[in-house]
C-alpha cells in the first residue's frame, strides 16, 4: 500500500469517526431524556418542543430532570474526556488521567471534609470538592517549584505525593466518621451519580466549565508540542514552565468543575482518549475534540444503565468501569500485537 493512499485512508479515518460518534452521542441522548422512573415517549417529547398538549407531570419530569441530567451527563464526558486526553498528551503516557496530578483525591478530601466538618448538604460538598481539587493542584505546582525543575516526571512525582497524603487523610476522616451517616456519603460520593443533578447545579459549574473547556482548545497547538521532549520544545520557541502550567490549571478547572457537582467518576477520562485514539490513530487536536464527544456518549450510556438496570439507582463509576475495563484489555492486546 502507497503512502499516498495511507494517507488517503487517514483523511477519511476522522470526518467518519465523528459522524459515527456524533451518531451515537445524539441516540443516547434522545435515550438519556425517555427513560428513567417515569418514561417519555419521543412522540412526548416532540410535542412539549413544539408546544403540544402532554400531561402536566411529563412536561415537569422533561425539563426539571430529563434536560439538566442529559446535559450534566454531556459536559461531564465531554470535560473528563478532554481533560484525559490532554493529560496523556502533556505526560506522555496512556494510563495519564485526573488521578495522576492530584485532582480526584484532592476534590475528594474536600467533600470528606465537608460532609464531616461542615454538613452533608450538596452544595457544601460541591464546594468542598472543588477547593480540594483545586488546592491538590496549587500543593503539586509548589512542589514542582521548589524542586526547580520543570520536567513531566516531576508533576507525576508530585500528583503522587499529594494524592498519597489526600488518601491518608481521608481514611482519617473515615475512622472518626459517624458510620450511620457521614462514612456512608462519605463512599457514596466516590462512587459518582447523577441522581441529585439540578438545571441551578448546571448553570453554577458552567462559566467554570467553558472556562477550562475554550481554554484547553485554545492552546491545542502548545499541547501538543508539549508531546515533544524539552529540548524539542525550546527550540520551537514553547515556554514550558508557564505553559504546562496554564494547561493543568484549565483542566484542573473543567474537572473540578465536573466532578463537584456528581461526584468521583472512574475511567471515564482514561478510557474516552483511548477510544479516540483506536478510531483516527493519532493524537493531536482531533484527538481530543473526539475524545471530549466520546467522552459524553459514554457517560450518557453509563447513566442510562445506571437509571435502568435495577430498581434502586445504581452509582455511575460501576458502570464506567464495566464499560472501560474491555476497552483497556482491548488496548493492551492491540499494543502487544504492536510490540510483539
Amino acid at each position: 500500500m502507497t503512502a499516498t493512499v495511507k494517507q488517503s485512508i487517514r483523511d477519511r479515518r476522522v470526518p467518519v469517526s465523528y459522524a459515527l460518534v456524533g451518531a451515537v452521542l445524539i441516540a443516547a441522548a434522545l435515550c438519556s431524556f425517555c427513560v428513567g422512573k417515569y418514561p417519555i415517549s419521543l412522540e412526548e417529547i416532540w410535542r412539549i418542543l413544539t408546544g403540544g398538549e402532554v400531561a402536566s407531570m411529563t412536561y415537569k419530569v422533561f425539563f426539571t430532570l430529563r434536560v439538566s441530567r442529559t446535559c450534566m451527563a454531556v459536559l461531564s464526558g465531554a470535560g473528563l474526556g478532554l481533560a484525559g486526553s490532554v493529560y496523556q498528551i502533556i505526560f506522555k503516557n496512556p494510563l495519564a488521567s485526573p488521578d495522576i496530578v492530584g485532582i480526584s483525591s484532592g476534590a475528594n478530601l474536600g467533600a470528606a471534609v465537608a460532609i464531616v466538618a461542615v454538613s452533608g448538604a450538596m452544595l457544601s460538598v460541591a464546594a468542598g470538592a472543588f477547593l480540594g481539587g483545586l488546592l491538590a493542584v496549587a500543593l503539586v505546582m509548589l512542589l514542582v517549584r521548589a524542586t526547580r525543575s520543570a520536567s513531566t516526571s516531576t508533576y507525576v512525582l508530585a500528583g503522587i505525593i499529594i494524592s498519597a497524603v489526600a488518601k491518608a487523610a481521608i481514611m482519617l476522616l473515615k475512622y472518626y466518621a459517624d458510620s450511620e451517616s457521614e462514612l456512608a456519603a462519605i463512599e457514596y460520593w466516590t462512587m459518582g451519580s447523577l441522581a441529585s443533578v439540578t438545571a441551578s447545579k448546571v448553570l453554577a459549574i458552567l462559566p467554570l466549565w467553558l472556562t477550562g473547556f475554550i481554554g484547553l482548545l485554545l492552546l491545542h497547538r502548545q499541547i501538543g508540542l508539549l508531546a515533544l521532549n524539552e529540548e524539542e520544545c525550546r527550540t520551537l520557541g514553547v515556554r514550558l514552565r508557564p505553559v504546562r502550567r496554564a494547561v493543568l490549571a484549565l483542566s484542573t478547572l473543567l474537572v473540578a468543575a465536573v466532578i463537584s457537582v456528581t461526584g468521583l467518576i472512574s475511567f471515564a477520562g482514561l478510557i474516552a482518549p483511548h477510544i479516540a485514539n483506536l478510531m483516527i490513530r493519532r493524537q493531536n487536536t482531533e484527538t481530543m475534540v473526539l475524545s471530549a464527544l466520546v467522552g459524553s456518549a459514554v457517560l450518557l450510556a453509563a447513566d442510562i444503565l445506571a437509571r435502568t438496570l435495577y430498581a434502586a439507582e445504581l452509582p455511575i463509576s460501576i458502570l464506567t468501569t464495566v464499560i472501560g475495563v474491555p476497552v483497556l484489555v482491548w488496548f493492551m492486546c492491540i499494543k502487544g500485537r504492536q510490540t510483539g
